[in-house]
C-alpha cells in the first residue's frame, strides 16, 4: 500500500460537506482553478463525476487529465482520495 499525504488523510477522515475542490489530494491551486473554471468548484462535484464514471480508475484519470491537465501522480492521488472516501462513507 502506498503512503498517503496529510491532505489525503485529512480529506478521508470526515464527511465532505462543502469542501473546495482544492481539498482533494492531488489538486492544488492551478488544477483547482482549472476545475472551478469548468464548474467543478467543490469536492462533491468532482465526487459526482467520479460516481458517474462508476468509480472506474482509468475513466476518472482520463477525465481529470482532459478537464484539468492533471499529471499521472495528481490523477492517482485524486482517484485514491475519492475511492477511500467512498469506501468509508458510502
Amino acid at each position: 500500500m502506498s503512503s498517503t499525504s496529510q491532505k489525503h488523510r485529512d480529506f478521508v477522515a470526515e464527511p465532505m460537506g462543502e469542501k473546495p475542490v482544492m481539498a482533494l489530494a492531488g489538486i492544488g491551486d492551478v488544477l483547482g482553478k482549472r476545475l472551478a473554471d469548468k464548474g467543478f468548484d467543490k469536492a462533491y462535484v468532482v465526487l459526482g463525476q467520479f460516481l458517474v464514471l462508476k468509480k472506474d480508475e482509468e475513466l476518472f484519470r482520463d477525465w481529470l487529465k482532459d478537464v484539468s491537465g492533471a499529471n499521472a501522480k495528481q490523477q492517482g492521488d485524486c482517484y485514491g482520495c475519492l475511492k477511500e472516501w467512498c469506501d468509508a462513507f458510502l
